[in-house]
């Protein structure tokens, strides 16, 4: 039994308590870092074949109707995922632009039996350096077109993918933060009055009367490993 005035004046026995104590110390700290080494590495899978499932969803940065002149542009800006709550929980992987018109055109003077003619509406998305831009006409009627950004890999949602890593995938499909900051869209309008035998009527076209919304695209996912029976 060590006492009080062993410790103090033994020096085998102050020896002893302090491996003792430093037996104490090290080893929860020892198998504390390696649990934590091997629950790292299990997350880490390698080379193999995985199904990639998941969701895309769509967060609203802003929306409303405009008129836009023949020729004009309009622009849409001072939009921030700052606006958005928890926008940096979210995996925002591409921008989308959602675009609905009619058809402005009116005719004067007796009766016009000539069609409208297609306007062509232009829609742009930016973010960060990915831009992307898309026409739509309305046809002489109503008309809608969507312009869609992406920074990931697309092909990728709901596939099954072989001969990858769990971390190769996941760079693919996963922002990294990327759509996080400043977005902007632009439409623009270019209006065609329909042609009309001469002295019988006419027509024109100022602009077109424009729906948008504008759209982050966010995909949530979970990567499985994929067994073949033979390796089971």
């Amino acid at each position: 039994m060590i006492t009080l005035d062993d410790l103090k004046t033994n020096r085998d026995t102050q020896i002893t308590v302090g491996c003792i104590a430093f037996f104490l110390i090290a080893f929860p700290l020892y198998f504390s870092f390696a649990a934590s080494g091997v629950s790292s590495m299990a997350g880490a899978r390698g080379v193999g074949d995985y199904q990639i499932n998941g969701n895309l969803t769509y967060v609203q940065l802003t929306d409303g109707i405009e008129y836009i002149a023949d020729g004009d542009t309009y622009m849409i800006d001072d939009l921030h995922t700052d606006s958005i709550d928890d926008a940096e929980d979210l995996n925002i992987v591409g921008v989308r632009v959602l675009m609905s018109y009619g058809e402005d055109e009116q005719p004067r003077g007796p009766p016009c039996l000539s069609q409208t003619a297609p306007d062509t509406i232009s829609g742009t998305a930016m973010h960060a350096g990915f831009n992307g831009t898309a026409d739509g006409q309305n046809n002489g009627g109503n008309g809608a077109h969507e312009v869609v950004v992406e920074w990931f890999n697309s092909s990728m949602v709901g596939a099954e993918v072989s001969g990858l890593s769990e971390s190769e995938i996941i760079s693919q499909i996963d922002s990294m933060g990327a759509g996080l900051g400043a977005y902007s869209a632009e439409i623009g309008v270019s209006a065609e009055a329909g042609n009309t035998p001469p002295g019988l009527c006419s027509r024109s076209d100022n602009g077109e009367e424009v729906t948008f919304s504008v759209e982050l695209i966010v995909f949530e996912y979970t990567i499985a490993p994929v067994f073949n029976e033979d390796e089971l």
